[in-house]
């Protein structure tokens, strides 16, 4: 069997399973482990057979400590598993829809000032984390300083939140918001934030699209 394991609940977790129907009809078993914690504690107790394999959707960011020491962990018993436990080299999956190159058009969000600063953080970012030496715009460093506790994943989190308040777009729910994978994209409550226009209607083929994009196909591109 394949597994596809993740410290994801929610919104991630129901990513990953979509990811699963559309993208590999359905070949891994998808599971997720709750936290990052959860995550390393699950695959220091594994007893792997010899058909399995398993894809460790593990959120990495070089600036926090306590990420490293567990990466580090899990490192050593991926070189030592010949091949059965791959890592996925990624930030987190709010970065997967960060990078999303029809979020801003989709969404429909007119906070321009957002807008500027998701592009100047997106081009910072090497090596799992966003390199602040790139960033030369006065206003996404003055954003990225009003975190208490600044570490990439944070940064993260916080500017997809911007672009995904409406409800239909959420990545914070128990489920992705609607929008994503129903054949659907309105804001029927006058008070509810505005939506965009995808170019298509259609649940699958706008799913499809998000795991066909850049940085989803990276991350993948090992499974």
């Amino acid at each position: 069997m394949k597994y596809l394991w993740t410290e994801d609940t929610g919104a991630g977790l129901h990513f990953w399973k979509l990811v699963n129907q559309l993208f590999f009809e359905d070949e891994f078993i998808v599971e997720g482990k709750g936290s990052n914690q959860g995550l390393l504690d699950a695959v220091l107790d594994l007893e792997i057979r010899a058909d399995d394999k398993y894809y460790i959707a593990f959120d990495y960011v070089v600036d926090n400590q306590d990420i490293r020491n567990k990466y580090r962990v899990l490192k050593s018993i991926e070189k030592s598993s010949e091949g059965k436990i791959v890592i996925l080299d990624m930030i987190c999956f709010e970065h997967l829809i960060l990078a999303f190159d029809k979020l801003v058009e989709w969404t429909g969000t007119g906070k321009t000032d957002k807008i500027k600063i998701r592009e100047e953080v997106l081009a910072a970012v090497e090596n799992h984390r966003i390199n602040l030496s790139k960033i030369n715009d006065e206003k996404t460093l003055q954003y990225i300083a009003g975190f208490k506790r600044y570490s990439t994943e944070r940064v993260m989190k916080s500017l997809t939140g911007e672009f995904t308040q409406n409800e239909k777009w959420s990545v914070k729910g128990s489920l992705l918001g609607e929008c994503w994978y129903k054949d659907c994209c309105v804001s029927e409550h006058p008070d509810s934030l505005r939506c965009g226009k995808p170019e298509v209607k259609g649940g699958d083929e706008k799913m499809r699209m998000l795991i066909q994009s850049e940085e989803v196909q990276r991350v993948l591109g090992v499974c």
